[in-house]
């Protein structure tokens, strides 16, 4: 009989070590083991080819190295970020077919957009499709919290930008006159967005208006444009294009001897400005809203540390890469908040409890709300002193 219990206990044992590996690891032949969390997947609508990829290219590249390096850091909440993107080539119709495609098959839950005409026209669609858009273009057109709730500003808006560099202009005008000044822009959404904004705050501030110089993005010549603001003795001129828009303007009213002092507004006002301009790019002053690489910001040592590891350096990278790495952090802060609820509707909440919120030090804090995605009214302005933009302002908004 001793010899029977035993064997009745062996038996007993293993069969109850069969069901709990039967429990653990199977039901119904199903695998029931954890699996990985799924990744989180936003779009990226970006212009490398197109009228605007020289400050595209680079905040691109920005966008897609701080989403490797957040993978690297073990994502967010313990999950991979999946950037599915395409270059659109500053097409709007481009622009529509990628987002559909986005939104539809690869059912992303937030898009890193880019330029003012195909995010205005994509606007009432992003709000029927609850999509979170962080887009490059900064347009007072899409605040309107009722036709855009979907819609983030990350920077001040070009006409916040623009009423910016009117009040620094009023507050330092000594002269007993009223000043002149004009504005330099290309006849595109992008280029018009804050023109009438601007121009009602000047005549309501003391200036006085004096021309409008329209010019290609990719203008190679601007001639024309700079005799005409000889002619018309603008004591200023605000520019809103990007960097190939500005360098050659700066550039040709050097060579006609145009007086103006120029201002340009956020993707006017970069280092590859004062690569292509040269010495004309002296004096120049640009509206600020985001860090130039190297500064003594906190997430700059993140961005080093990818450079590092990718055989690279600060000279290889512009502002316009810390731009959209910083676009990448803004929107990663909302997913966070969002938790499990990943939907648009819950990735928006997220992004609405940011409050006075600095990504690493690398633009104004932002604060959004469930009535208000402005963000911020804060810029600092920059002059370029013998080949470099150092700051003439601390961070200011033009209602201070």
């Amino acid at each position: 009989m001793g010899l029977f219990k035993r064997l009745l206990a062996v038996l007993l044992a293993a069969g109850m070590l069969v069901s709990l590996a039967a429990a653990a690891g199977c039901a119904g032949g199903k695998e029931t083991a954890p699996k990985p969390q799924e990744k989180v997947k936003i779009g990226g609508i970006f212009d490398i080819t197109g009228g605007t990829g020289d400050v595209g290219t680079p905040y691109s590249e920005g966008a897609r190295a701080c989403v490797e390096f957040l993978n690297s850091k073990g994502g967010i909440n313990g999950r991979q970020i999946e950037l599915i993107w395409q270059d659109y080539a500053y097409d709007i119709k481009r622009a529509k077919e990628i987002y559909d495609k986005l939104v539809q098959q690869d059912k992303v839950v937030a898009i890193l957009g880019w330029g003012t005409g195909d995010t205005e026209a994509l606007k009432s669609i992003i709000a029927r499709d609850k999509i979170p858009y962080i887009s490059g273009s900064y347009s007072e057109g899409l605040l309107d919290i009722n036709q855009c709730p979907y819609n983030f500003l990350i920077a001040a808006s070009y006409s916040d930008q623009a009423r910016a560099a009117l009040k620094w202009i009023k507050d330092n005008w000594r002269e007993n006159r009223k000043p002149r000044v004009a504005f330099v822009y290309n006849n595109t959404p992008f280029g018009t967005s804050p023109i009438a904004d601007a121009k009602k705050f000047a005549q309501e501030n003391g200036f006085e208006v004096v021309a409008d110089e329209v010019m290609e993005l990719k203008v190679l010549d601007a001639t024309t444009q700079m005799l005409d603001l000889k002619q018309k003795k603008a004591d200023f001129a605000i520019i809103q294009g990007t960097s190939n828009l500005a360098a050659t303007t700066l550039k040709d009213a050097k060579k006609v001897g145009v007086t103006t002092r120029f201002i340009g507004l956020n993707w006017a006002a970069d280092e590859k400005v004062i690569q292509l301009a040269g010495e004309a790019a002296e004096g120049y002053i640009g509206v600020i809203p985001f860090c130039f690489p190297g500064e003594d910001v906190p997430a700059m040592a993140d961005i080093e540390a990818w450079l590092t590891r990718n055989n690279k350096s600060l000279k290889d990278i512009n502002q316009k890469f810390v731009q959209g790495w910083m676009a990448v952090l803004v929107l990663a802060e909302g997913i966070k908040n969002a938790g499990d609820n990943l939907t648009g509707e819950g990735v928006r909440q997220g992004l609405e409890q940011l409050n006075n919120f600095s990504p690493g030090g690398l633009g104004a804090p932002l604060t959004f709300t469930a009535t208000s995605h402005r963000g911020t009214e804060q810029v600092r302005l920059a002059e370029v002193k013998n080949g470099k933009f150092v700051y003439v302002t601390d961070w200011f908004s033009y209602k201070q």
